[in-house]
């Protein structure tokens, strides 16, 4: 008798912690992976990516390495027979495949969220990816160098003006650590030494990183404002163009930077299969196992599990989150195979990090607030821990650059045309990050 076939669609936090828990537990089952790349991409260090902290190869974990035992396929899956039991991708050279299934597991994770604001989608840019974050880097290197080379006035001011959407977690890290980038930079560049550099952080919320104890949304906004970032609460774009963005009180602010981090809405796989859905996200058993369909689960960003420590809430679109129902995901898969009764999820948050560049960061681990160096070194302990591979790398990078601070140059690997935000739906929501 074949092994029972698994096929995991997505290699994110949930989809990989799903893999690999299967590979230990289950040695009697196919584990096949259906990943559009063959890494595993830490999320939360993008920041320090885009901000020249971290290389990117350090948040990129060996899918292959981490996972000997798994079959790694690369592809889009873009077709899913739920009656036939059978998946179908596109892979990178446009080529198609398809298998069968014993059980499915649909991790596929998230992508931005567009608001339907003029002119968002051909001028503005997300952090979601390795090429967003490359992107964001080479870009922001080339306004400062660009400024820099110009007489005229008006030009460099805009140059020198970056606009973020969004005070969430990826906004609040993106303006901190952006910021501190330009600093590094300027020192290079001579004739920007009288030049301001202007950020400006936007949301519509009352307060950076509503998500957080008031405490620690207080701490960092101490921070950014200390580094002279113009917070601007209950304010939005409402406009832009290549140039220039309209605020939502009129204001026109000359850039040539906007960078979009309102949000992120489930991937649109979900949407195409036929299931409910709840905004936007699968519904799924507090067990992650599809109403009607038990040989199906799903888990993550994709998934509206049940959060059963706030009845009748869904749990949230975290990593930490994403990571334990990945978990459970194995656990509940081999034992429906196995003929074994399914666990349900319960997790209740341990708290949250974020690291706002330098010695600074905002940080609750098991709800007691923390800022400053202490926080710090919590946020990143907390990060060497949770990645699955590359530790040593990140420290001797994080130890390496606090004793020379890294130097950016644009190296043009990623074109503006292939991080738009055309890949994005218009949902018509409120601009918080």
């Amino acid at each position: 008798m074949s092994a029972a076939r698994v096929v995991i669609v997505g290699g994110g936090f949930a989809g990989y912690n799903a893999a690999r828990g299967l590979l230990r537990h289950a040695s009697d089952v196919e584990v096949v992976l259906i990943n559009p790349t063959d890494y595993f991409l830490y999320l939360p260090l993008l920041p320090e990516v885009a901000g020249g902290v971290l290389e990117p190869r350090r948040i990129c974990v060996s899918l292959a390495g981490q996972l000997p035992g798994a079959r790694l396929v690369l592809g889009e899956v873009d077709r899913i027979d739920l009656d036939g039991r059978r998946v179908g991708w596109v892979d990178p050279d446009g080529g198609r495949g398809e298998l069968e299934y014993d059980r499915l597991v649909l991790t596929a994770g998230s992508v931005n969220k567009l608001l339907p604001i003029p002119g968002v989608a051909e001028n503005a840019h997300g952090v979601r990816g390795i090429g967003e974050a490359l992107y964001l880097r080479a870009h922001i290197t080339q306004q400062l160098e660009l400024a820099a080379a110009t007489d005229d006035r008006a030009e460099r001011t805009a140059r020198c003006t970056f606009v973020v959407v969004g005070a969430g977690y990826t906004g609040t890290e993106v303006a901190a650590q952006g910021e501190l980038l330009t600093r590094r930079l300027v020192r290079q560049l001579p004739a920007l030494r009288d030049q301001p550099i202007r950020w400006v952080l936007a949301d519509l919320a009352d307060r950076v990183l509503p998500e957080l104890d008031r405490h620690l949304s207080a701490a960092a906004d101490r921070v950014l404002r200390g580094r002279g970032v113009d917070v601007r609460l209950g304010q939005s774009v409402e406009h832009a163009e290549h140039d220039a963005v309209r605020m939502s009180n009129g204001e026109l602010i000359p850039t040539r930077s906007l960078i979009w981090c309102v949000g992120v809405r489930p991937d649109e796989l979900v949407g195409r299969l036929g299931l409910g859905t709840e905004h936007g996200r699968l519904v799924v058993e507090p067990t992650l196992a599809v109403p009607g369909r038990p040989e199906v689960f799903a888990g993550g960003d994709c998934a509206a599990v049940p959060d059963l420590t706030r009845p009748g809430e869904v749990t949230g679109m975290t990593a930490q989150h994403a990571q334990r129902q990945g978990k459970l995901l194995a656990r509940n898969v081999a034992a429906s195979l196995a003929g074994r009764a399914l666990k349900e999820y319960k997790h209740r948050d341990l708290g949250f990090l974020v690291d706002l560049g330098g010695a600074h960061a905002a940080a609750n681990p098991l709800h007691v607030p923390l800022a400053g160096p202490p926080a710090k070194a919590i946020t990143r302990g907390y990060h060497l821990f949770a990645m699955p591979g590359n530790r040593a790398r990140v420290a001797a990078d994080w130890a390496f650059n606090s004793v020379l601070p890294a130097r950016a140059v644009q190296l043009g690997l990623v074109s503006s045309s292939r991080v738009m935000l055309e890949c994005t739906e218009l949902a018509a929501e409120p601009t918080s990050g």
